[in-house]
């Protein structure tokens, strides 16, 4: 069991690095969330392997983020955000989904939200 002395002394890395990689890490959200639909059920061998390659690398990604001891939370709401925005506009251009004006006015919505969650924020170190 990992206790919170033994994340606190974990290698540590810059904190604009570990944003690089939480940001890395949601756009490999829509790869892995279209790369589902693609399997249809998981029933195509080659789409649930990409699935899983993809889902694989965001949350290695965020993993590798949250050493910069940025806070959990904005952190995860920053990937979770630019998965919901990559995967709605996967969506559109991929499949056809809905393009429709209030739709995305719904997903400006998310975006103010991570910025809000951003300009709130505080990192573990006082940054």
């Amino acid at each position: 069991m990992t206790t919170v002395t033994e994340v606190k002394e974990c290698k540590k890395v810059s904190s604009n690095k570990g944003w690089m990689m939480i940001i890395a890490g949601g756009v490999f959200e829509p790869a892995w969330l279209a790369s589902m639909k693609l399997s249809a059920g998981f029933t195509d061998p080659l789409w649930v392997a990409a699935t899983f390659v993809f889902l694989f690398i965001s949350m290695y990604l965020l993993a590798q983020g949250l050493k910069a001891m940025i806070p959990m939370g904005a952190a995860y709401a920053v990937w979770v955000g630019i998965g919901a925005i990559g995967g709605l506009v996967a969506g559109i251009l991929l499949f056809m989904e809905s393009s429709d004006p209030v739709r995305l006015a719904f997903v400006l919505l998310i975006v103010v939200g991570i910025v809000g969650v951003q300009l709130t924020g505080k990192t573990s170190e006082g940054q």
